[in-house]
């Protein structure tokens, strides 16, 4: 069959299984615009406020769905847009598709009009990246760029296609969608290795990550935490991997972690890391952390294992793969001494938990969670919202709580909750801050337009808040450029986009916002006011330990 470059790449990815594109036209990507257009019964394509917005888009959408997002833009500044969405999602592993135009071949290098080599801008943040610079090589290029983005450890690809290779024609034969690269398990010896690890610890912990929602080894997971006796305590990645309240759970770990998950940790002798990094939210000082305890990390992503501590036992491999063999050769057994100890620390976290009335943190998100269900997508931005949202929400379902966190991308939300919303089929809410959304208000035109259901409950403290929690708690109070002096009225704002909204400033008037904004099938915004003077806690100083958590 002879067609164009850029129809190839349409049925490419329809070929992949794919039936919604985010993305903004432009000069040098016209052509795929026009083959969108010839193909729009079969492929939905979004188009978002900024590039930026679609590539937040596709990262929720892949999140929510597991499925790769794909988003398209033009060359040059379209390009460049893409820049932060595609390095969140590098950093969260998340499986991404950028497809750019680029100015023709015999352009390229010569400064041409809106020229750019985003192939090596992108470098670094991407699993790899490809410049396509034959028709014929196109379709090849771009399964090859679905197969990198969904195995072993995902993440985005990029391809770059300049304007003469979606002109020019040449074959294209159908073919099935790619499948990732087998899995495999890590050796034997190095399994029975870590097994006797596990079995000689006196008081195991299990610390998972994003990986386990990824690899699918949830199961295999709970059934080794059953067999050695071990609690249980995550990244913000591994959050919605297990519900909230299994019995074996303490938690969020980390710098505004649970304090019996990260007390916990720290008490271990033996931390049993799966699918997880240990970067310095998690470690705080990395000399100090956990210094007489031994590590067996599982991960697909051999560049992980003893990347910040030592690990005893470093297994590259696939999870689920790799428990399914080591969970025979675990010993069942009981450790009453170390259920005893983190007893005694769940109890001793528990003296401080926040029992004021109010609008408080955390009871805007028990208020909220009676309008969450099963199927129900949360994504937050990042800031202190996200920090409470991810303490206190309860998590039923897997891949329902999404969220920026190797990056912190402020503005991630807006975008992400779209993506979300439509890979979900469901009502998504987004709970942001006024500093946060202020960076994606313009996507609510995106919503309205395409009739996406959001509830979009705004933290509203007037400061830019978790940089004014530290210049609180580490600079004497000297607010430096993060009180908000703004006058935006979000609730008019919503209503110019042709949303709708209101202000709330007591829990009666929160919930009922709530029913209101659950009930309709549009956007709508929540103005929440709180006060600036709340802080997240617990807090970990940076380069602290867990003899160093402020708790209140």
């Amino acid at each position: 069959m002879l067609l164009s470059g850029s129809d190839i790449i349409i049925k490419v990815l329809l070929e992949q299984g794919c039936d919604t594109v985010f993305g903004y036209p432009g000069g040098q990507i016209l052509n795929v615009y026009d083959s969108l257009y010839k193909y729009k019964d079969k492929i939905r394509h979004i188009l978002t406020a900024h590039e930026q917005g679609a590539a937040h888009a596709a990262d929720g959408y892949a999140r929510a769905t597991g499925k790769p997002g794909v988003v398209i833009a033009t060359s040059g500044p379209g390009a460049t847009n893409l820049v932060t969405g595609i390095a969140t999602a590098h950093m969260d592993s998340v499986p991404l598709i950028a497809i750019t135009g680029n100015v023709a071949t015999h352009d390229i290098g010569y400064d041409s009009f809106q020229e750019l080599d985003i192939t090596g801008v992108t470098l670094p943040i991407t699993k790899h990246n490809y410049f396509v610079d034959t028709p014929e090589e196109l379709a090849d290029t771009i399964r090859e760029a679905f197969r990198i983005a969904i195995s072993g450890r995902p993440g985005p690809v990029l391809i770059d296609v300049p304007k003469d290779v979606q002109t020019a024609f040449c074959e294209y034969e159908e073919k099935p969608a790619v499948k990732p690269n087998a899995p495999f398990a890590a050796k034997d010896m190095r399994i029975e290795a870590a097994a006797e690890c596990i079995n000689s610890s006196k008081r195991p912990y299990i610390y998972f990550g994003g990986g386990i929602i990824r690899g699918g080894a949830q199961e295999e997971m709970l059934a080794l935490a059953e067999l050695c006796d071990a609690p249980m305590g995550c990244s913000l990645m591994g959050l919605s991997a297990i519900p909230t309240d299994h019995p074996r759970f303490l938690g969020m770990q980390g710098m505004h972690g649970h304090f019996a998950a990260s007390k916990a940790m720290e008490s271990a002798d033996c931390i049993i890391a799966l699918g997880v990094r240990f970067n310095d939210r998690v470690t705080g000082n990395r000399l100090n952390f956990a210094k007489n305890t031994k590590i067996v990390h599982i991960d697909i992503d051999g560049s992980e294992l003893s990347k910040s501590l030592c690990d005893a036992h470093g297994l590259r491999a696939d999870l689920k793969c790799t428990l399914q063999k080591l969970i025979p050769l675990i010993k069942q057994t009981r450790h009453i001494k170390w259920r005893e100890i983190i007893s005694e620390i769940r109890a001793e976290g528990e003296k401080f938990t926040d029992d004021r009335s109010g609008m408080t943190p955390k009871n805007i998100i028990a208020t909220l969670q009676k309008y969450v269900g099963d199927n129900t997508p949360v994504i937050t931005d990042v800031g202190q919202h996200q920090m409470w949202t991810a303490q206190y929400l309860v998590q039923k379902t897997v891949r329902r709580f999404i969220t920026s966190g190797g990056l912190g991308t402020m503005g991630f939300g807006m975008g992400a909750a779209m993506g979300a919303a439509i890979g979900c089929g469901e009502r998504a809410i987004l709970v942001s801050g006024d500093g946060s959304f202020g960076m994606s208000l313009h996507e609510l035109a995106t919503a309205v337009t395409y009739s996406i259901p959001l509830t979009i409950l705004i933290m509203n403290n007037g400061v830019l808040g978790m940089v004014h929690q530290w210049q609180n708690l580490f600079f004497d109070k000297r607010y430096s450029c993060t009180e908000l002096d703004r006058k935006t009225d979000f609730v008019k704002l919503a209503e110019a986009f042709g949303a709708s909204g209101e202000t709330v400033t007591t829990l009666s008037q929160l919930d009922a916002a709530l029913a209101k904004a659950s009930s309709g099938a549009s956007p709508y915004i929540i103005d929440c006011r709180i006060s600036k003077d709340e802080l997240v806690f617990p807090m970990r100083p940076p380069e602290g330990s867990s003899d160093d958590i402020i708790l209140k």
